[in-house]
C-alpha cells in the first residue's frame, strides 16, 4: 500500500440533490486536493505473509470452527470470501476507491516528540502515525464501512441494521448508506445518545434513522 510522507491540502464541498421521488435534498461531497496522491487500487492482505494461518473463529454457541455458512446471514458472500482468502491483494472496486478518495490518502505524521520520549531520536529510528479524523465521519471506520456497504448493496441487501456506542460506527454507516441508496438504522447506547446529539444529527443528515438502545422497537429491547 501506497503511504503519503506529505499530507496534500483537502477541503470538501457540498451541493444537494434530489433523491427519488420524494424529492428528499441530501448532501453530496466531492474533494478539492492540491498535488493528490492516487488511492491504492487493491488493498493488502496481511494473511497471505503470515507464517501460520489466522485460527478460524469459533461458533459462540457450539464452540467449533466457523463454516461461511455460519456467517451467511450476517454477510454477503463477497465478504465472506475474503474473510478467508489468501490472496495478497484484492481489488478494490471503483465505486469505492471514488467514495474513499473524498478523504484519502489520510495524511502521514512524524511523531517527533514521541521519538524523544521513548529516547530513540538519535538511533535513526523514525515513528509515524497516520491521521484519520479527517473523513466525512470523523474517524477510521468509514474505510471499512464504505466497502461494507457497497458489497451489500451488489448482494441485494434492502436495509442494513447496526448498533453504536459513541456514534462512530454508526456515523461511518450512515455516511456510506447515503453514498449507495441503502437504508441504515442505527441503535445507539442510550446514555452517548444522550450526550452526543450531533451524532444523532449527523447520522439523520445522512438520511440514516438512530433509536436509543435498549428501546421498544425490538424483542431484546
Amino acid at each position: 500500500l501506497r503511504l503519503a510522507s506529505r499530507s496534500s491540502a483537502w477541503c470538501s464541498v457540498g451541493r444537494k440533490v434530489d433523491i427519488g421521488a420524494g424529492g428528499k435534498s441530501r448532501r453530496t461531497f466531492a474533494a478539492i486536493a492540491s498535488n493528490p496522491v492516487e488511492v491504492p487500487k487493491a488493498w493488502y492482505n496481511i494473511q497471505a505473509d503470515l507464517p501460520v494461518p489466522l485460527p478460524p473463529p469459533l461458533h459462540p454457541g457450539e464452540l467449533r470452527p466457523c463454516g461461511p455458512e455460519d456467517f451467511a446471514p450476517l454477510f454477503p458472500m463477497s465478504l465472506i470470501a475474503q474473510e478467508v482468502s489468501t490472496e495478497r491483494y484484492i481489488d478494490i472496486p471503483e465505486p469505492v476507491r471514488e467514495v474513499l478518495e473524498l478523504w484519502r490518502p489520510s495524511p502521514l505524521f512524524r511523531a517527533t516528540r514521541w521519538e524523544k520520549a521513548l529516547g530513540v531520536a538519535d538511533k535513526n529510528i523514525k515513528i509515524y502515525y497516520k491521521y484519520e479524523g479527517g473523513s466525512p465521519s470523523g474517524s477510521h471506520k468509514t474505510n471499512t464501512a464504505v466497502p461494507q456497504i457497497y458489497y451489500n448493496k451488489e448482494a441485494g441487501t434492502k436495509k442494513v441494521t447496526t448498533e453504536t456506542g459513541a456514534g462512530q460506527w454508526g456515523s461511518a454507516l450512515a455516511f456510506s448508506g447515503a453514498q449507495f441508496d441503502m437504508p441504515v438504522e442505527v441503535y445507539q447506547v442510550k446514555v452517548s445518545y444522550e450526550q452526543k446529539p450531533y451524532r444523532k444529527a449527523f447520522i439523520e443528515a445522512c438520511g440514516a434513522s438512530i433509536y436509543p438502545s435498549p428501546s421498544t422497537k425490538t424483542q431484546y429491547g
